[in-house]
């Protein structure tokens, strides 16, 4: 089955930087898109970044354009996400997503928090 293991998260001041990855096992990783998505408390969860199954276009979401940066390594079967000039409205859970076989699969999430 599926299996999507986020790690990364932790707690940065404003301004700073992390990397969010994403290992996936379970499905022929390289033949799927994936996704980073983002809930924050008491929010919706919302799509941050979508990249195809080669790499070769990602799509952003308007609040994170031309801060965060997503990408993958077939070779390695992970996702990541580097997020640079973090906002404290960046806060939230996020999550690792793929769309394969009609079901939409998420990992467990890990927690970025942006505070001074």
């Amino acid at each position: 089955q599926v299996q999507l293991v986020e790690s990364g998260g932790g707690l940065v001041q404003p301004g700073g930087s992390l990397r969010l990855s994403c290992a996936a096992s379970g499905f022929t990783f390289r033949i799927y898109g994936m996704s980073w998505y983002r809930q924050a408390p008491g929010k919706e969860r919302e799509l941050v970044a979508a990249i195809t199954n080669t790499g070769t276009s990602t799509n952003y979401a308007d609040s994170v354009k031309g801060r965060f940066t997503i990408s993958r390594d077939n070779a390695k079967n992970t996702v990541y996400l580097q997020m640079n000039s973090l906002k404290p409205e960046d806060t939230a859970v996020y999550y690792c997503s793929t769309y394969t076989k009609g079901f939409r699969s998420w990992g467990q999430g890990t927690q970025v928090t942006v505070s001074s």
